[in-house]
């Protein structure tokens, strides 16, 4: 079977039979290969002067459109190429089946009203069957099939396996083929309407759905006027189970997963909830008790929940904890699937024993969860994945999908120490050019992408390279022809251009239009930020850095660009963070590596500033200027430390360095006269058994190798005036003889 690379950004699939083996999308062909500072201000800050009113609907009955992706059928593999999480072996079906099917008392609630019922009370135990005192509905957790019960002439009765929002589910052995183990799942109470009708929904189109990383639907059956689902026995563990196991091997202390595993096993589910948004349907009660680790696959077990997107009607299933606020008035819908999926990730990664109470629609502050100081990126994600109003949440699977690779990337490098760069689909990669290495500059940060849907961007690829007068000119005149639409990329691409030439006020106007028109796009957030970094606004660009960094928490450009503006606004120790997070998932990021060692240099840690820009890549066109600065920083370090080693190794950096010969002697004149000064004053020591360029490190060989240099530079300069000057220098250091 052919395998070609997907091609993807973030991913390192393979594709087989037309989809990713990883990520379970289509192969890639335009692509290359937010109370206090916290939860809500980060989300939200910047966008209550828009003039839409952000809730479930925007004023003008419009919501955030989500962009889709490709279909995909085959299951996801499982740890997203990153992460190794161990395979859990089938197990044995009938060990599987309950000794003593019972449902505890605190688990026993009315069907209809969700009053307490079958409770202990005084000196009568509680009933497992009766009428609610709250309601009149009648109630039974007793099992209704009996063991060696025939259903629907086909399936046989080997047990209970659980109790759930629909009443008992039983293991069953299907004698029509090879006895192989099936689940059957009824309904909790033929008074429940709701519930009737859930099954005979599921009845009516789950059977077509087929997808690996969801249960498959056998059968459906009546037994006695009532109706089971028949579906495939998965023999692993849910993610509940995985938890419960993991407290109870922690004497009974929360155990949460590591959270790149959480988030490597929400990348493998991920692919289901797709499958069914796609096909037009919600999963509605997304929860760790729903998905199976079975072997090296996840799946989704529990469809009782799922619903048609356009059906307003039918009956809504959650669990709280998970779901969103808002499903109560304005129904589920695709962010709602989101956030329950973001919910869940929060449940398995935190010790959170109040998600179903004081944090039923909230996270802890980082103050009290050291998660989240050690992987800002991931609170960031869980912030927007959970959001208050639906249209600030992510809006599609492709879109949570991406920023969660990302975020993962991001944990495994720092866990690890090892370096996972991946190419970006909405920045370009790293802009450093050869002016830039000892300053900050805003002009180094990577370029936005168009979106590839935008039918702007073909032509918009055309532009690339071009002065940007020229691409002001070719954007009105395709415009004014009509042969390109007016689409945000091509305003944004306006904006570039305009920020390019100077022209900030006209910019400004510009994003101005582009937020009215869509208050959510974090892309005017980014370049109002770049605005302000050029103006030398650094604090207010943090803050505009700061919306990105929440909007694709994923992504390393923000992080950069957070870090250039925490480092102009004078705050070089938040931009150390930020810079070294850059570097330590992605070393390509030269820029990164520079702006970590210019803000570690005015920290006063040369040591580290030195040691920071030995990790440009020999190979990068950055080396150079790394080895130049190296040599100026182990200068002021050999000056305060009166240690000639030091200058030595200054002049060992400038030898390194793949300059013009001028450029060269230069730098070497540099060395030689710090040095000779050195020697001179006697805060240096002659070593002599030391060369600096060839030369033995004494006052006589520093000497004879300066006044050569001098006299060379004189001799290739093209100006008469410095020719002069550097001869005088030259015969100012020239060892003086009897001769």
């Amino acid at each position: 079977m052919s395998v070609v690379a997907c091609g993807r950004p973030h991913c390192a699939g393979g594709v087989v039979d037309g989809f990713c083996d990883c990520c379970g999308l289509a192969p890639s062909h335009g692509s290359p290969a937010g109370t206090e500072t916290s939860a809500a201000s980060l989300l939200v800050a910047g966008r209550a002067a828009s003039s839409v009113t952000r809730g479930s609907k925007t004023a003008g009955g419009s919501r955030r459109i989500a962009r889709g992706d490709t279909t995909r059928h085959a299951s996801a593999r499982l740890g997203a190429g990153l992460v190794a999480i161990e395979s859990i072996a089938a197990a044995d079906a009938r060990k599987a089946i309950m000794a003593n099917p019972q449902v505890s008392e605190d688990k026993r609630f009315c069907w209809k009203c969700a009053a307490a019922v079958g409770r202990t009370k005084s000196e009568r135990a509680g009933r497992t069957s009766g009428f609610c005192p709250t309601c009149g509905a009648q109630f039974d957790f007793d099992p209704q099939l009996d063991i060696g019960l025939r259903v629907g002439g086909q399936y046989e009765i080997l047990g209970c396996l659980a109790h759930g929002g629909f009443g008992w589910i039983y293991l069953a052995a299907d004698r029509n083929v090879s006895d192989r183990a099936v689940v059957l799942k009824g309904v909790l109470n033929q008074g429940d309407a709701d519930a009737v009708e859930a099954a005979i929904a599921e009845k009516r189109f789950l059977a077509e759905l087929e997808h690996g990383n969801i249960v498959e639907i056998y059968n459906f059956v009546e037994h006695e006027g009532d109706g089971y689902i028949v579906m495939e026995f998965v023999g692993g563990k849910s993610l509940k189970q995985v938890l419960k196991e993991r407290m109870e091997a922690n004497s009974g202390r929360a155990a949460p997963l590591p959270v790149d595993i959480a988030i490597a096993y929400m990348l493998g589910i991920l692919p289901a909830l797709g499958y069914l948004h796609r096909r037009g349907y919600l999963y509605c009660d997304f929860k760790p008790d729903n998905v199976m680790h079975a072997g090296e696959d996840l799946k989704l077990i529990d469809l009782g929940g799922v619903r048609r997107i356009d059906d307003h009607a039918a009956a809504i299933y959650g669990t709280v904890g998970f779901q969103a606020a808002e499903i109560a008035t304005d129904g589920p819908t695709v962010s709602s699937d989101l956030y329950t999926v973001v919910r869940t990730l929060a449940v398995l990664s935190l010790d959170l024993p109040g998600y179903q109470r004081e944090f039923r629609h909230s996270l802890p502050e980082p103050s009290a969860e050291p998660l989240f100081v050690r992987h800002e990126s991931f609170y960031r994600l869980l912030l927007k994945g959970t959001a208050a109003y639906p249209d600030d949440r992510f809006q599609s699977i492709e879109e949570l999908s991406e920023q969660l690779h990302g975020v993962l990337r991001e944990v495994v490098a720092t866990n690890r120490n090892q370096p996972q760069p991946a190419v970006s689909s909405r920045f370009s990669a790293d802009r450093w050019h050869p002016a830039s290495g000892a300053r900050l500059s805003g002009s180094d940060l990577p370029d936005l992408k168009p979106h590839s849907e935008d039918p702007a961007t073909p032509f918009l690829a055309e532009l690339v390279g071009l002065e940007p007068q020229r691409v002001l000119d070719a954007l009105e005149a395709e415009v004014g022809s009509g042969r390109v639409t007016d689409t945000p990329a091509l305003r944004l691409r306006q904006v570039q251009s305009h920020l390019d030439l100077g022209a900030h006020d006209v910019a400004r106007r510009l994003l101005s239009e582009i937020r009215a028109a869509d208050p959510w796009d974090w892309r005017v957030s980014w370049f109002e930020g770049l605005l302000l970094l050029a103006e030398g606004h650094g604090a207010a660009a943090v803050t505009e850095f700061d919306r990105v960094r929440t909007d694709v928490a994923g992504e390393l450009a923000p992080k950069l660009a957070a870090a250039m503006a925490a480092e102009q606004s004078g705050d070089p120790v938040e931009a150390v963070a930020l810079y070294r997070l850059v570097v330590a998932v992605d070393p390509g990021f030269v820029t990164a590596i520079f702006g970590l060692a210019r803000c570690e240099a005015q920290t006063g840690n040369l040591d580290a500033a030195i040691a920071s820009l030995a990790a440009v890549p020999v190979s990068s066109a950055a080396r150079a200027a790394a080895l130049e600065q190296t040599a100026a920083w182990l200068l002021q370090r050999s000056a305060s430390r009166h240690n000639l080693g030091d200058a030595v190794d200054a002049a060992a950096a400038v030898e390194q360095a793949a300059v013009d010969a001028r450029r060269r002697g230069e730098l070497m004149v540099g060395v030689l006269e710090q040095v000779l000064s050195g020697m001179v004053s006697g805060s240096l020591v002659a070593v002599p058994s030391a060369e600096l360029f060839g030369h033995p490190s004494t006052e006589a060989g520093v000497r004879r190798v300066l006044s050569r240099t001098l006299t060379e530079l004189a001799r290739t300069s093209s100006d008469r005036a410095e020719r002069l000057r550097l001869v005088d220098r030259a015969n100012a250091v020239r060892l003086r003889t009897l001769w």
